[in-house]
C-alpha cells in the first residue's frame, strides 16, 4: 500500500509538472427532439414537453418547440393539445378532465411547425397498463443505518401474479412531491414477489442526515405506485445510470432507448395509479 500511495504520489507530481496547453476539440451533435410527457388513468391535465438537444457544453437555455400541434389518440378517439403559452413554452396540455385508461394503447402525434433532422411528425405509443391495489404505507426508523439513520418506507399490496409487471413509485410529504427528479424515482418489477403478498416490503429509503428530506412526528406522507410498461421501466433505469435529469437540459446520452420515432429523443408514457396514506407517530 505504501507503494502504491508512493507511485500515486510520483504520478501527480509529474501530471502537474506539465505545463503544455492541450486544446480539446468537441464536435456538436446534430440537433433533435426531445419529448418528454405522460398520461395517467387518473382525472386531470397533463403535459408533453418539447424542446431540442443541445450540445453537452452548451450555457444556453434548452430551446423549446413551440407553435406544434400535438394530439394524443387512443384509436377510436382523438384529443387535441393546446400550447399553454402560444407561441412561446413549449409545453403542450390535454383538457384538464382527460384521463386514460388501462387496456388502452395511446399514441403520440406531433407535427412541427418547422423540419428538425429532415422530419416534421414524431410519433410514440405506450401501453397504459393496470396496477395493483395498494392498502397502505407505513414507514420504520433504522437509527443502526447511518450516521443518523435511515428512513424506510414500506407497502402492503398483494401482487397479482398474471404476468410480470413493473411499478415506479413516487413519494410525498405533506403534498410535496419529494422524488421530483427522475434519478430520485424508484422502479421495480415483481419477479421475486409475483403472486405474493407484499407484506412491508421496503421501497424508498430516506436519509435522517437531510434535514430537507427526512420525516418528523406529524408529517402525512403519501405512496404512489404506478403500474408502467417494460419499456419504460427500462428507459427510466437507462437515464438513472446515465446521470441524466429529464427533460433533457444537455445533449443525452445517444444510447438511452426511448419510444420517440424519427430520430427523436425522450419517452411518452402512460400509467395508472394507486394511492396509500400514513401518519408519522
Amino acid at each position: 500500500m505504501i507503494k502504491k500511495a508512493i507511485s500515486f504520489a510520483l504520478i501527480a507530481l509529474m501530471a502537474a509538472g506539465c505545463t503544455e496547453k492541450i486544446d480539446v476539440k468537441l464536435d456538436s451533435t446534430y440537433t433533435r427532439l426531445v419529448v418528454d410527457g405522460s398520461i395517467e388513468a387518473d382525472s386531470g391535465a397533463y403535459r408533453v414537453a418539447l424542446t431540442t438537444s443541445a450540445d453537452y457544453f452548451s450555457n444556453e437555455p434548452v430551446p423549446r418547440v413551440v407553435n406544434a400541434a400535438v394530439s394524443i389518440s387512443d384509436g377510436a378517439n382523438t384529443f387535441m393539445l393546446h400550447e399553454s403559452q402560444q407561441g412561446f413554452s413549449g409545453i403542450y396540455e390535454t383538457d384538464a378532465g382527460f384521463a386514460g385508461i388501462p387496456g388502452k394503447t395511446y399514441t403520440l402525434h406531433v407535427d412541427l411547425a418547422s423540419e428538425i433532422t429532415g422530419h416534421a411528425s414524431f410519433e410514440a405509443s405506450s401501453y397504459l397498463p393496470q396496477v395493483t391495489h395498494l392498502d397502505s404505507v407505513g414507514v420504520d426508523f433504522h437509527s443502526e443505518w447511518g450516521p443518523k439513520g435511515i428512513w424506510t418506507v414500506k407497502l402492503y399490496a398483494q401482487e397479482p401474479g398474471n404476468e410480470v409487471n413493473y411499478y415506479l413509485f413516487n413519494l410525498y410529504k405533506n403534498g410535496v412531491l419529494m422524488t421530483d427528479t427522475i434519478t430520485k424515482k424508484v422502479i421495480a418489477d415483481d419477479k421475486f414477489y409475483n403472486g405474493s403478498y407484499m407484506n412491508g416490503v421496503d421501497v424508498i429509503y430516506i436519509n435522517n442526515q437531510h434535514d430537507w428530506e427526512t420525516l418528523h412526528k406529524g408529517d402525512t406522507i403519501m405512496l404512489q405506485m404506478s403500474g408502467i410498461t417494460k419499456e419504460y421501466y427500462d428507459f427510466i433505469d437507462q437515464v438513472k445510470q446515465s446521470g441524466f435529469n429529464l427533460p433533457f437540459f444537455s445533449g443525452p446520452p445517444a444510447n438511452v432507448e426511448g419510444n420517440i420515432n424519427n430520430g427523436g429523443i425522450g419517452f411518452f408514457a402512460a400509467f395508472s395509479n394507486s394511492y396509500a396514506k400514513t401518519v408519522v407517530k
